[in-house]
Parts: C-alpha cells; structure tokens; sequence
C-alpha cells in the first residue's frame, strides 16, 4: 500500500501554498535529520485554506512592517541549542484552569453555558474560528456557501484523492479542528491510518460543544466525543506547555477511543521555533521538527520498507547511468 501524507495549516494568513508546503516539508526533514533517520519522505501535500479568507497571502518579500501582508515568521532551521524550559508550574496551573473551564463553560450533555461569553472568546480571540462557524461566502450568483462548506471541502477532496492509500494527517491549530470535523462527518469511511494534532484547541469546551452540536444532529444521543470512527492505527496530539492555543492540552479527557480502539495520547514537546531571537511555541516548523513527532514519522515511514528499498534502487540505477553517461563523455 503507497503511503502519503497530507497536511492542513491553522489561524491566520499564509505566504503562498506552494511556499509554506515546502516550509513543512523541509522542517520535516530536518526533524528526521536530527533524529538520524533516513529522509525518505512519500507523497505530501498540504492543504491550503488562507485564501479563503484572505485576500492575498504574505509575501516574504515585504520589508515594511506595517504592511498586512508583512511575513514577519518565515521558515528558519532551529537554533543550535535550545534550553529545555522548566514547565512543572505551570502545567499543574492550566490542568487547574482546563477543570473550571470544564465545569464552567460544558454540561454533561456538551451543550455550552455562558454562550455570550463563547461568543466573545471567538471574536477577540479566534477570529477565524467565528468566521468558520458563521460567515458566509458567496461564490457567485447562484451558489452560497459558508466558510466551513469550502474550508471542509478543500481537505474532504484531498483525502478521497488519496483513498485506498496509508494516509498519515497531520493538522496544526485551527486545521485540527477542520480535520476532526471532517473525519467524522465528512470523509468517515476513508480510512486514516494516523492522525496528528499539533497546537489543538479541540480542548476547549467552546470548540468541544461545537462541533458536539453537529454531530448531535445525526446522533443526539452522545454525552462524549470520541476519536474520528476512521482512524485506524494512532492519534497523537503534539502539545508545547508555552503554546496559548493549547491550553487545554490534554485531549485524553475529552476524546475517548472510537470502536478500532484508538485512543488519543497527549505528547509534551519542546516547539524551538524562534526567529530574530522572538520564539513561538505554537509554529507549525517548530512542532514538525521536535523530536517526538520525528520518531512518529519515521515509524510511519519505515513500515514502506518495501517501497523505501524500491526507492534505493532506482536512485542508484539513476547514478549508475548518470556517471556512466559522464564517463562516456
């Protein structure tokens, strides 16, 4: 079975698609690279959603800082050394604050209390979110859709093109929650082998009883939400402790295992992402290089053994034929 691997991107505007995919791919190799894994990397293809709701993208080429279409975090290697950070305090503090959020904003049923103060939260807070929940998008005369019709959509049609193939999914942010969504409503007899959560907010209670919501309509009997029907092997859920967007970091509490048995399993990791000594612990390059994650993708790829091997021998038929070619010269 051909593997592949499909991205989706998360808040916030984007340089062009054909850039941050090879963003990704590179930070990707790089993690193998640190780890001593071979870089042999199958398919990947990124789904790409910021034109959707953006104008144009970012453009690395802007040097004016006050522009909007400044590119302020571009892709860069990680620094040489990065200092473990002591989270302890920390993370006793945001399991505190996951529990009152619980109790405060969730009932039992994942119906959502205080709806004004969600409101609120999504407007100051995820822009993006309300605009997936409730802007609408016309695309011509005759056709209306929201922004979670098309946002859906470009991954829905992604992962039929790959059916039938060992698909690892990798959402960062925001696309985890486009990608939860879509396994479990859209696409949910296309088989996922992995899925992998990098900077969720799926713990968040306001997120939680949205997307209980839908899936209430077909099954209103649900008191829990589980992982996608369609995953097959794992879901792991790559968190940093410093990471604002997942402070409600641990899934396990929230998503319990769907009929396969899988269960999602919460990793702390270090996201060293830093540029012009400022560090983001929720980018995208730096969950993609941690280490955790490495070892993960390098357990999905050396399953292809068989294709990996394929993969030598047509390289090194390639530069057999190649010095051949410039000996003869």
């Amino acid at each position: 079975m051909n593997k592949v691997i499909i991205g989706i991107h998360g808040l916030g505007n984007k340089p062009p698609k054909e850039t941050i995919e090879k963003w990704w791919l590179e930070s990707m190799c790089e993690g193998l690279n640190k780890i001593g894994k071979f870089q042999y990397v199958p398919k990947f293809e990124l789904v790409y959603w910021a034109d959707i709701l953006n104008d144009e993208p970012l453009d690395e080429q802007i040097t004016d800082i006050e522009n909007p279409y400044y590119l302020d975090e571009k892709y860069v290697k990680a620094p040489l050394q990065s200092t473990p950070r002591d989270n302890s305090t920390r993370k006793k503090f945001l399991g505190f604050l996951e529990d009152q959020l619980d109790k405060i904003f969730l009932n039992e049923d994942l119906t959502s209390n205080f709806t004004f103060v969600s409101d609120l939260i999504f407007k100051n807070y995820f822009k993006e979110l309300e605009i997936y929940y409730s802007k609408i998008i016309n695309n011509n005369s005759t056709e209306v859709k929201t922004a979670k019709e098309k946002i859906r959509n470009r991954l829905s049609e992604v992962i039929k093109k790959y059916d039938g193939e060992e698909i690892l999914l990798i959402a960062h942010s925001m696309g985890s929650i486009i990608a939860y969504d879509v396994c479990s409503i859209e696409v949910p007899n296309i088989k996922i082998d992995t899925l992998v959560t990098m900077g969720s907010p799926l713990g968040l209670p306001i997120v939680i009883s949205k997307i209980a919501d839908e899936i209430k309509e077909t099954n209103p009997d649900l008191h829990k939400l589980s992982t996608p029907q369609n995953v097959q092997n794992k879901w792991t859920n790559f968190y940093d402790l410093e990471d604002n967007v997942a402070i409600n970091y641990n899934l396990t509490d929230d998503y319990k295992e769907n009929t396969n048995g899988v269960q999602v399993v919460d990793v702390n990791v270090l996201n060293n992402y830093e540029i012009n000594e400022e560090k983001n612990p929720h980018k995208s390059f730096g969950y993609l290089r941690a280490p955790e994650f490495s070892e993960l993708l390098s357990e999905f790829l050396i399953k292809d053994v068989s294709n990996f091997e394929l993969w030598q021998i047509k390289t090194k038929e390639k530069l057999i034929k190649f010095f051949k070619k410039i000996k003869g010269n």
